[in-house]
C-alpha cells in the first residue's frame, strides 16, 4: 500500500489532465469563434467541453486534498474553468466536516430531487465558502477583502482566464464559456448528490455528529467509473481518509452501495420520480426500515414518516446498534 501510494505514475495522471483540458478549451473556443456552426451545434460542444469542466472538478478535488504545495495550485487552476474556485474552500474545510448531516448543502436528503438539491447545494457551498474563508482571515488578523483570500483569488483566476480567452477569440465565445462552465457545475453537484443521498450521522451524547465512516457515503466499485473518475466511487475511504490518494482507496462491502456506475446513476439522478422509486428502497434497506435514522429532507418529512412509518422496536433496536457498530 506505501509503495502504491509513493508511486508517481499516478501523480502524472492527475497533472496532465490539465494540459488536455485547457487545449480542450482552447480548441472549443476556435469552433466557437470561426463560424459555421449551428447554435445546435455550438451548444452539443459547449455540453462537451461541460464534461472535460467537470471532469477537472475532479481532478481538482483529488489535487485538493493533498498538502503539497504544487498539487494545490494546480487544484485551482483546474478550478478556473469552470468558474468554481471556491470549491477548493467549502470542500475541504466544510463538506467533509459536515458530510451526511442536515447542516451541509453538499449533503442531498431523502426525498429531496436532484432539481432542489442543485440551487442549495449551489449556493449554499458558495454562502459557507465565504463564511470559512472570512473566519480563516480574521483568526490571522487580516481583513476579508485582500489578496490572500482564496476565494477572490479563485474568482479572479476565472475572470482573468475568461478575459483572456474573450481577447483572443472575440467576446462571442462568453456565452458559450458560460454555459460550459454551468454544465460542469450540473455534473459535479449530480455526483454529490448521489454520493451521499440520505445518509445521516447519529449523534453523540454530547450533542455532535458522530464520527465520518464508511457508513455515510455511498459506493460504486465499476470499472469505467474507477478509470475516468480516479476512484472518486470509492468513496467511502475517502471520506474515512481524505489525504489518501486514489489509487489506495479501498471498496468496502459493508459500505451501502449504488446499483449502477456514476454514469448512469447520474442520468436517474436528473429523472426524480426514477430516482425515489430505486434509492429511497435501498436507503431504507440500508436502515433497516427505519425512515427515522435517514436524513430527511423538511418539505417531505411528514410524508416520508406516514408512508414508511415507524418500525416495530425490535427492528429500530438492530438498526441503531448496526449505526453505532454495536453486534
Amino acid at each position: 500500500m506505501r509503495q502504491l501510494e509513493r508511486d508517481r505514475y499516478y501523480r502524472w495522471c492527475t497533472y496532465l489532465y490539465l494540459p488536455l483540458q485547457y487545449g480542450a478549451l482552447v480548441w472549443a473556443c476556435a469552433q466557437w469563434a470561426r463560424g459555421g456552426l449551428s447554435v445546435l451545434d455550438r451548444a452539443g460542444l459547449a455540453f462537451t467541453t461541460a464534461v472535460v469542466s467537470g471532469i477537472a472538478i475532479n481532478t481538482a478535488h483529488e489535487l485538493g486534498h493533498k498538502r503539497e504545495a504544487l498539487e494545490r495550485r494546480l487544484s485551482r487552476i483546474a478550478l478556473a474553468q469552470s468558474c468554481y474556485g471556491h470549491f477548493y474552500v467549502e470542500h475541504n474545510h466544510g463538506h467533509h466536516i459536515r458530510v451526511a448531516t442536515p447542516e451541509d448543502p453538499a449533503s442531498a436528503r431523502m426525498g429531496e430531487s436532484f432539481w432542489r438539491f442543485l440551487p442549495r447545494t449551489v449556493f449554499g457551498s458558495l454562502a459557507s465558502a465565504w463564511r470559512l474563508e472570512a473566519r480563516r482571515l480574521e483568526r490571522r488578523g487580516r481583513r476579508v477583502i485582500n489578496v490572500h483570500n482564496d476565494v477572490l483569488t479563485a474568482w479572479l483566476l476565472s475572470v482573468l482566464l475568461m478575459a483572456t480567452l474573450a481577447a483572443v477569440f472575440g467576446p462571442g465565445v462568453l456565452p458559450w464559456l458560460l454555459l460550459q462552465a454551468a454544465g460542469g457545475i450540473a455534473l459535479l453537484e449530480s455526483v454529490n448528490y448521489l454520493e451521499h443521498y440520505g445518509l445521516l450521522r447519529g449523534t453523540r451524547p454530547d450533542g455532535r455528529h458522530e464520527r465520518v465512516s464508511p457508513q455515510h457515503s455511498w459506493n460504486s466499485d465499476r470499472t469505467t467509473s474507477n478509470l475516468l473518475l480516479y476512484q472518486l466511487q470509492r468513496h467511502s475511504d475517502h471520506h474515512a481518509n481524505p489525504l489518501r490518494r486514489y489509487q489506495t482507496l479501498r471498496h468496502f462491502d459493508t459500505s451501502p452501495q449504488l446499483p449502477g456506475g456514476y454514469a448512469s446513476m447520474i442520468v436517474l439522478a436528473w429523472c426524480p420520480t426514477l430516482w425515489r422509486r430505486v434509492m429511497d428502497r435501498r436507503l431504507l434497506a440500508h436502515y433497516h426500515g427505519d425512515v427515522t435514522l435517514a436524513n430527511l429532507h423538511p418539505r417531505a418529512r411528514a410524508h416520508l414518516l406516514k408512508r414508511y412509518g415507524t418500525p416495530a422496536p425490535s427492528t429500530a433496536t438492530t438498526a441503531r446498534a448496526m449505526r453505532s457498530g454495536v453486534h
